[in-house]
């Protein structure tokens, strides 16, 4: 039997996260490291000790470092080069003999998150822009597209001719001479990491806590459970055929013959990433920023003072897993594991005689129980006033439901921000039930959570998004004021109101800058701002929308630009006539919305009043069924999200999108592409105009609802690195206020996302804001954000 792996030594010296760590061939057992601190390091082992000492730094990376990798020596670099991939889009090499890189390849045009070397020089790199890229010397050689989503894992087969990509779209692919030659799929969640094990298999870890070994042939011959959370990041073991992981339970776990034969727990909240020395040595690297170093060479574990300390470490860590609103003493002893499961995958928590939590495991295939883990944190109460716990995730409702007599009831959790048919779908399949009950189930959600739905205001709440204390410009008390200064055709005292007819002036000749004396004005009423518990300004509950328009004004505009399309796009002028009705609100038709498909093709600067036809067509629950089928509509919004469109085409988009998500079809199309939407998004962060940086900030907002249960951190971290990045510009304060309350609402769906925003520098991008006092709601939120960051 192998001996346990054990302590060697901690390794701190990195400022932030480390995201990547590699086994350096110089020196010998040498470490590789990248972090958040837009920094590599190579450390270097101590002679006759067990710890390591900083024996080189790597800088140029203007952003943080995602991923490292080494590739062997040869007869123009003898001790190798050491490759980096970085939020900044970009791959830099490095030699040992100097800081400063000798190439830089391009190319990528979103972060480079995983890197992986073969033979004769070739290195395989994956991004957030959904492709890989196969490199020799400093040029692209092939570029693997295919993939729907971020690439998060790669690795070559060197033997086989072979590569491997993972992806966010929850596949791996198979890739000979850039031609994909099989598409793996199995996984229920982001795919985050590859190994090749010894011989024609690899392995696969994923956002869905599992990890899998499959052949080439594309049959998946193991599926390995334990982790609890995300696994991030897996490394096979010098035998070739046995593994280790980690992930987003704080565990480093060691696979032996197939199974779990070694849990090691850490004192932070994320074990990004995981190597395996030649040594057989194992590194983690943490959101702590320190590497850790495990050995199974009992002369090279650390000193039993040191092991204690780490272990006094972990059991007083405050990064506990939150796993619902649990009563020890009401959860069974281990007398419950004689009865056999239900199901395999099943899971049950046993309290010991020592008054602790173990989760246990159902096996179908050995009928028996498998511990996966002992339960940290159990007995938490909820972090958000207002909210209940279960397994782990914050729910407006949990239910008890009594399905059938002489069987114990099931908890049905609920969000006010989800469908309730999803819910009860996604409670009928968690439970093995019948779809007879899913029309049953969705209405006790909707009959139990009295009335309240989706966006609608607490009674006798003065929203400071659309009340009485919204920021008004060109006003002199901005919080609370009803007074008249103001001009804004969109939130001062001109803006547009349906019962007015006609364009309000705004001083000079009155001309609207987008469209001259015919122009329509597009309100941005939205929906109010919704929180829960004491907090005044988050976590914000309900998606805003942008609802309000002048149909005859839009079907003028229309007209008018149909005249000017040419040959071969214009329409019928009744046809475009027969749009108000869908302006309205009206159930469209189908030819209705072949008649917005039409002119939504016109060119770039006759279409923006058919994307103000789309934003409001939107809000239709019947519309947005149909037209969020597929993602068409999505990328007809998505191709005017780049920096050079006009602002209004820009605006128009961005509000389609915040009102896209409103209703169901549309919300899950904006959840399963998250990545893809915030990255157009943020393409506009830039624009000075008043209207685009308010719709840019109010679908952040929305995102930040969306992602409420904090259960896809990636979208997460997506969201709330985007809204940092847009804070930092020059902004009319009313987008300030909507990003700070869509930061606020993600820091506090888990502590992680807290950790994560420490990481990512948002004190200090806050700090420059404090000397805000104007308009007051802005000071005010800020000093709340700030109050919860402590």
């Amino acid at each position: 039997m192998a001996a346990p792996y054990k302590l060697r030594c901690q390794i701190p010296g990195h400022e932030k996260d480390v995201r990547a760590v590699a086994a350096a061939i110089f020196p010998e057992q040498g470490i590789v490291s990248g972090s958040r601190d837009c920094t590599a390091k190579v450390w270097v082992p101590n002679e006759k000790k067990q710890g390591y000492h900083e024996g080189h730094v790597i800088s140029g990376h203007s952003n943080f470092v995602a991923a490292v990798c080494v590739m062997p020596p040869d007869d123009k670099h003898p001790n190798g080069l050491i490759y980096t991939g970085s939020n900044d889009h970009n791959i830099l090499a490095f030699t040992l003999d100097s800081p400063q890189p000798v190439y830089k390849l391009t190319g990528h045009t979103n972060t480079v998150c995983t890197l992986a070397v073969g033979k004769f020089g070739t290195l395989l790199s994956g991004s957030w822009d959904k492709t890989a890229k196969v490199w020799l010397g400093n040029k692209t050689v092939m570029t693997l597209e295919g993939h729907e989503a971020a690439i998060w894992g790669v690795a070559i087969m060197p033997e086989q001719g072979l590569m491997l990509t993972g992806s966010a779209d929850k596949t791996i692919k198979l890739w000979k001479a850039g031609k994909c030659q099989h598409t793996f799929m199995g996984h229920e969640d982001c795919v985050r990491d590859i190994a090749v094990t010894q011989g024609v298999e690899f392995l696969s870890c994923s956002n869905d806590a599992t990890i899998r070994r499959w052949l080439l042939s594309g049959e998946c011959i193991a599926v390995y459970y334990g982790h609890t959370n995300f696994v991030y990041s897996i490394a096979v073991l010098p035998n070739g055929q046995d593994f280790v992981s980690s992930g987003e339970d704080r565990t480093l776990r060691v696979w032996r013959d197939g199974e779990c034969k070694q849990t090691i727990p850490h004192p932070t909240m994320s074990i990004w990433c995981v190597c395996v020395l030649q040594s057989g040595d194992i590194v983690t690297g943490s959101s702590d920023g320190v590497l850790r170093v495990f050995t199974c060479d009992h002369e090279m574990y650390a000193s039993l003072e040191e092991q204690q300390a780490f272990e006094d470490e972990v059991a007083t860590a405050e990064v506990p897993t939150q796993v619902g609103d649990i009563k020890i003493n009401e959860l069974p002893g281990p007398e419950a594991l004689l009865n056999p499961g239900l199901k395999d995958g099943q899971t049950k928590m046993v309290r010991t005689e020592k008054g602790k939590v173990e989760l246990y495991h159902w096996d179908a295939g050995e009928s028996q129980w498998k511990k996966i883990g002992d339960v940290v944190g159990s007995g938490a109460t909820q972090k958000t006033p207002g909210k209940t716990l279960y397994e782990g995730q914050e729910y407006d409702y949990v239910f008890t439901v009594d399905i059938q007599e002489g069987k114990p009831p099931l908890k049905l959790p609920y969000n006010i921000t989800e469908d309730p048919w999803f819910a009860a779908q996604k409670f009928l399949e968690k439970n093995d039930l019948n779809q007879m009950f899913l029309d049953q189930v969705a209405n006790f959600i909707v009959e139990n959570t009295k009335g309240v739905v989706l966006g609608q205001p607490q009674a006798g709440y003065n929203d400071p998004f659309t009340g009485g204390n919204r920021y008004i410009p060109g006003q002199s008390n901005s919080f609370g004021s009803t007074g008249t200064g103001g001009t804004d055709p969109f939130t001062g005292s001109g803006r547009y109101v349906p019962s007015i007819t006609q364009v309000p002036s705004g001083g000079g000749d009155g001309l609207d800058p987008f469209t001259g004396s015919s122009s329509y004005h597009s309100s941005n009423s939205a929906e109010r701002l919704n929180t829960t518990g004491g907090s005044k300004f988050f976590p914000q509950k309900s998606l805003l929308t942008f609802d309000t328009a002048n149909p005859t004004q839009i079907i003028g505009k229309l007209k008018e630009f149909n005249e000017k399309v040419g040959p071969g796009m214009c329409v019928e002028g009744s046809r475009l006539t027969d749009l108000e009705s869908v302006i309205k609100g009206k159930k469209p038709s189908a030819e209705q919305l072949n008649t917005l498909t039409s002119v939504l093709s016109w060119p770039i600067e006759y279409v923006f009043p058919a994307l103000d036809v789309l934003r409001l067509c939107l809000r239709s629950p019947d519309a947005n069924e149909t037209l969020c089928r597929d993602s068409k509509i999505l990328h007809t919004l998505l191709k005017h999200l780049s920096a050079d469109s006009p602002p209004q085409c820009q605006m128009l988009s961005l509000r389609g999108l915040c009102n896209m998500s409103f209703q169901p079809a549309g919300q899950k199309l904006c959840s399963d592409s998250n990545e893809i939407v915030l990255t157009k998004a943020l393409s506009c962060k830039a624009s000075r105009n008043k209207n685009v940086q308010v719709a840019l900030a109010t679908l952040l907002l929305n995102y930040s609802v969306l992602l409420g249960s904090g259960s896809d951190l990636d979208g997460v971290s997506l969201c709330l690195s985007g809204a940092l990045s847009v804070l930092q510009e020059e902004l009319d304060p009313e987008a300030e206020f909507r990003l700070l309350v869509c930061i606020g609402t993600l820091i506090k769906t888990d502590v992680a996302v807290k950790v994560m925003a420490i990481s990512l520098g948002i004190t200090d991008i806050l700090g420059k804001l404090t000397s805000i006092s104007e308009p007051k709601k802005v000071a005010d939120c800020l000093e709340e954000l700030l109050i919860n960051l402590r």
